[in-house]
Formats: structure tokens, sequence, C-alpha cells
């Protein structure tokens, strides 16, 4: 078995006592690794159940619980044990069924799924006599989950809330898990506070659960929240068996709670630790692990490692820049179109990565046009984004009064007193007369026998409606997209919907991409009405199939923090400018955000097996108006044009401020590859 490791990998699956951390960098065979040094521990004479391994997601488990048992093979007759692998939840659970009855909890306690949860907080907020108006079930279970993530309990979180706002979350919070107690049930965060409690607080029971394992091993730690950090630690305190498997450079997932000091500080937490580098990259080729190498060192907070390929040659990454996001979806899509049609790539060995949820529409709309099958990796299509529905709705009832489908979805978007019970009249009545909804719309007045608010709610659409048909033979499809969304003030919905900012943020940003997509029409199309507009988003649509998506064989688009775990013969890593990459909340925070932001791209950039291809955009549309790019900092420093980060982020403003109309990273030629073998790429910029 040891024989098909390199020696990095045999010295960490023979370390089998004592601390040991393995810093695993991408494409270096972490999970071989892990399973390996579980059949070693058992061979060696470890009991399979002695041995406890825990990973972050079921799939994760289910592939290592697979290559672990075959590595062991054929057990003795009768012997059914085997190693405890599973995610941190799932140990939780099981460790709960023990012992929950120690915090007051019955031993068959139910887990509560989102729907119970919002039941539960409705219920909630109606005993401490908070209004939807003041605040809604699901902003409730936006503070409970955050201040979970956090291991904030309810009386912590009436000490720490600020706004007011957040004091109401914090009543809301005691009434909601004195309510969780009381009906025997815990929420999917619970599992992790309630077994951490449980550690904290018995220390019997922590001993009793920690003589389980003689050994633990951790996938991904750094992934690990604080509560995961605690738990783990209290399981490996006694024997001090302890083998934790990640890489500090790609932790990504500050945002929910991850903690990169955990991994960084594990030398200090546990001092007589193996510290064991796995650096052979079996992936990517040399020239993509060079400019992932030069990326991350600018992170200063990090185990020292450099990435070494085990493959020979390969092409270098090429860097393309185009006068704006049409122009760089466009190429792009033609070229995938090329490779994929020439039959030397298939769809399924493409990706294209962004930072964000909003960049995917022109790729979406370039890659339907020449009928390259695509798929949206861990999200819906941007055209299935509930904002763009509504949007759309409106427009289509804006050419289409009798659009009942589109009716139906805004008639109370925004709220305007029309309850379910009044639609339900409206459209028997519809029904009874023979005539479209619209027509019974078009006949309500004060004197109809609906409730006051709902026929003011249907008066006020009807009048909307009519004054905006009206500029359809006098303003752009631009400007009625914008009067569709000032009329019918959207952007205080958007609001209503979602408390958080950053949600806020996201969720406009994909109206803000429809007044786009209109702009771009327009552009193209100048005297083109808003009937062509909706014809030509209407035909270009697709049945999105999101169930097998990495499965098919088409064209992967997601963001980088959902490709992370995966590979591609060839990736598109694009919109490398600043604000996006990195995003600019991380620009207006600290420096540890644009560490993470950094983290961010290597992993974009680790993704690519052979080709890798990094683009920009001179300018970007917002809001249908066109706004001047910077070139990201993450492009001077992979391309060794810069020092350091503050050197580079100078370099990055100084193009920007020049005259020239084509800013690029220096030495590299615009809207053309760095490679002689991809000369197919020239001339566009």
């Amino acid at each position: 078995m040891l024989n098909d490791l390199n020696p990095p990998q045999r010295k960490a699956v023979t370390t089998l006592s004592g601390p040991l951390l393995v810093l695993a960098g991408a494409g270096t065979g972490k999970t071989r690794v892990v399973t390996y040094r579980i059949a070693r521990l058992i061979r060696n004479g470890v009991r399979p159940g002695a041995i406890l391994a825990v990973t972050f997601t079921n799939k994760a488990a289910t592939e290592m619980q697979q290559r672990t048992a075959a590595l062991i093979g054929r057990r003795k007759r009768g012997e059914k044990e085997r190693p405890e692998i599973s995610t941190f939840h799932s140990l939780c659970v099981r460790i709960l069924r023990r012992r929950i009855t120690a915090l007051g909890y019955p031993a068959k306690f139910a887990i509560y799924d989102r729907g119970d949860q919002e039941s539960l907080a409705r219920s909630a907020l109606r005993e401490i006599k908070v209004s939807g108006a003041m605040l809604k079930p699901r902003d409730l279970l936006f503070f409970i989950g955050n201040w979970k993530n956090k291991g904030v309990r309810p009386q912590q979180a009436a000490e720490l809330a600020i706004s007011d706002k957040e004091h109401l979350a914090a009543s809301g919070y005691r009434r909601y898990q004195k309510a969780l107690q009381t009906a025997g049930a815990v929420d999917f965060d619970d599992l992790l506070l309630c077994t951490e409690e449980l550690f904290e607080n018995h220390t019997e029971i922590r001993r009793e659960e920690a003589a389980r394992f003689s050994h633990v091993l951790v996938d991904e730690y750094q992934d690990t929240n604080g509560s995961q950090y605690r738990i783990i630690r209290a399981l490996a305190l006694g024997h001090r068996n302890l083998c934790v498997v990640g890489d500090d450079d790609q932790s990504i997932y500050g945002w929910r709670g991850a903690e990169v000091a955990h991994i960084l500080r594990f030398k200090r937490d546990w001092p007589e630790a193996t510290v064991v580098r796995l650096e052979d990259n079996y992936r990517s080729t040399g020239p993509i692990l060079d400019v992932a190498n030069r990326l991350i060192v600018f992170n200063k907070e990090r185990h020292p490692k450099v990435l070494r390929a085990a493959r020979v040659g390969g092409e270098s990454p090429h860097v393309l820049q185009f006068a704006d996001e049409e122009g760089e979806a466009r190429f792009i899509a033609e070229e995938i179109h090329k490779l994929t049609h020439s039959g030397s790539v298939q769809p399924r060995d493409i990706a294209i990565l962004f930072r964000t949820n909003e960049q995917p529409r022109a790729f979406e709309q370039e890659l339907r046009r020449r009928n390259v099958p695509y798929v949206l990796v861990g999200g819906m299509s941007f055209f299935d984004r509930k904002e763009v529905r509504d949007i759309f709705s409106y427009l289509k009832l804006v050419v289409h009064s009798t659009d009942e489908v589109a009716l139906l979805r805004i008639i109370n978007v925004p709220q305007r007193g029309i309850g379910q019970a009044t639609v339900k009249r409206l459209m028997e009545q519809a029904v009874a007369e023979g005539q479209p909804l619209w027509e019974i719309i078009r006949h309500v007045n004060a004197s109809t026998n609906l409730p006051p608010a709902a026929t003011r709610g249907l008066c006020s659409l009807r009048e909307t409606l009519a004054g905006i048909r009206g500029l359809l033979d006098k303003r752009s499809v631009e400007h009625i997209v914008r009067e569709v969304i000032d009329q019918f003030d959207y952007r205080q919905e958007v609001e209503r919907q979602y408390p958080n900012a950053n949600d806020q943020e996201l969720r406009w940003n994909a109206v803000e991409e429809v007044v786009n997509a209109a702009a771009q029409h327009a552009a193209r199309h100048a005297e083109a009405p808003l009937a062509k507009f909706l014809d030509d988003i209407a035909t270009n649509d697709r049945d999105d199939d999101k169930e097998n998506q990495l499965k098919q064989n088409a064209v992967a688009l997601m963001t980088l923090h959902s490709a992370k775990g995966l590979e591609f013969p060839h990736v598109y890593l694009v919109g490398m400018e600043e604000g996006l990459l990195p995003h600019r909340r991380s620009l207006a925070e600290d420096e540890h955000q644009v560490d993470e932001e950094r983290r961010l791209c290597y992993v974009g950039l680790t993704r690519a097996k052979d080709v890798l291809t990094l683009s920009l955009a001179q300018n970007r549309r917002k809001w249908g108006k066109t706004h001047t790019s910077i070139p990201s900092r993450f492009l001077f420093e992979l391309l060794g044009k810069a020092d350091n980060p503050n050197a580079a982020r100078t370099m990055a403003h100084q193009v920007a401020a020049s005259k020239s109309p084509k800013p690029h990273p220096p030495g590299e030629r615009t809207g053309r590859s760095t490679s002689s073998s991809h000369r197919r790429r020239q001339g566009k910029s």
C-alpha cells in the first residue's frame, strides 16, 4: 500500500501517534492520505470502531467510507465494526442521542427543518407582540442563525444587540429557544451548540465520549468554526492522537463562521505536533501552479508551502482584456463553441468561474445563442431568480395585459392589499364570465364588492401599468425597464424581503442586471420595441435541469465558492477587476478580508488542469451606465508584476488613471493569448 504514495504522503500515513498536521495543497491527494492512514491504523492493531474521521459534506463522508472499505478489504467473519466516518453534524446527532437528557431534552428529541423553524419563529414573534412590519419570521431566523454560528446563546444575544431590530430579535431568540426545548426539539445549529455545551458543563460525559475513540482525523480542518474546533479538541485532548488535514490557502468560508486561525495555530495548540506538507500536485500543469504560487505568497499569515507539478509541460495561462463585459462573454462563448464543436474538447471539460452571482448573465445569453450546453452549478439560472422573474412579469404585462401567469405573479408584489381571497374571487368571476382576469380587474371600482384595500391596490396597479404603456412608442427599452422598477417601487420590495444588507445587495444586483441587459439590447437594436426584447429573452430560454448538474455534458458556470473541490481541463476565471475580485465589500473592511479574497482567487486558479484563461473588462455597466474598471491587484501579483500588495494596488490605480484607451497589465497583450498555441484568440479587446 505504501508503494502508491510519495514520500510526504507516506510520512503522513505512517505517523500513527501524536498530533499531526497535514498541509495538503490543492490537488495533492489528501483524500488518499486520510483513507490510507485509516487503513494503516487498522492493520497496525487499532480497533476500527476506535477511529473517528469527520468531514463537512455527506458526499465527502460517503467517498471516504467507500475508499476506506476497499482498502481494508474483507474483515474477519462476523466482524461488523467499521471506523466512524461522518459529517460533523451526524457525529453530534449520535452523541446527543446518547447524552442530551443531561441538558433537559428528551432522548427522542426532534430535529426541526426550515419549515418547522419558520412556524416556531412566527409563534415567538406573536408572543412578544412584534408585528411583521417590525420583524418577520425569516428575519428572526437570520439573526438566530448568525448568533448560533458564533456560539452566542440567547442570554448573550441581548447583551450584544445594538440596533432596535437586534434587540427585538434577541427577545425573539429567547422565546424561540424556549419553545424548541418545550417541544423537545433542536434545530440544525443546535446540534453543534448542544454538543459543545455537553462537553463544557458535563466533565464525565466529555470523558466518556472521548474514550470511545483512540484516534481522531479531521478533513478540511481550515473550514472548522468555533464550535467544531472545541468539540474536536475535547474528543482528542486525552489521547492526543489527532490528525488534521487541510490547506490554509483554501480557507474561503469565513463568511459562514470558518476560522482559518484554527489551522494556522495548530502547532501552538499541540506543541509536539508533526507537520507534513503535501506539495506534489497531480492536477495542474507547472505554468498554472507557477501563477498560483506567485499569488498566494502575498498572504502574510499562512503556512509556507509551494505546489510542484507532477506533470511535465503545459502552456502558460492566458490573460485576455476586453472593452466591456459583453465583449468578454461573446469572445469566451465563441471560443468555447469552437473548442466543443471541433470535437477536441467536451463541454463538461470547461468551467467559467466568477466571483458574484450577477456575472453569469452575459455568458448565459452568449452560450444560448451558440447552442452550447451549460449548467449553472450551485444556484439557479439568472433568468429563474425571483427578482428577475418579477421584473419580467411586469414587462410582459406592459406588452400583453392578458398574460395571466405574469399577472398572478405580481398582483400583490410589492404588497398592495390584494389577498388570496380577493384573487380567488376575481378568478372565479373571470371563469364564470369567460373573460381574461385583466378584463375583470379593468372594471374594478369603488362600488365593486371587494375589500377597500384590495380595490385601491387593483386600481393603482391598473393605472401604473397604463402610464408605462403610454411610453412604449416614446422611450427606449432601457427607460421602460427603469420606469417599471421605479413606478412599482421595487427597491422597497427588496428591502422588505431581505433585511440583511448583503442579501439586499445580491438581490438588487440581479435587478440591475436586467437594466444592463436592456441597455445592451438597445445598443444592438436601436429601434427595437420592448416586445422584441422580451421575445429574445424568451427564445433564448432553456430547460435548466439542475438535478444532475456536473454529470451533464455541459459547460459549468459557477461561483468560485462553488468550485472548491472540483477540477476541469479548461478554466476561464472571468472578471479579474477591483471590486469584483477582490470584491468591493472586502476592500471596505480589513486586510484579512482581502486575504480571503486572494485565497478565493487561488482556489479558482488551482481548479484548472490543462488550460487557464484569465479575463477582465475595461468597462462594466452599472444600472445601464458604463463605468471604467480597474484591473485586479491579483493579476499584477500572479504575473510577477508587483513586489507587494501595496505596489500592486498602486500599479492598478495608475493603469486606471492612464489616458490609454487599453489599460492592461504590463507585458500582456490586450485581447490576445500569451501562448503561440492559442493565436486563434487574437483581435479582441
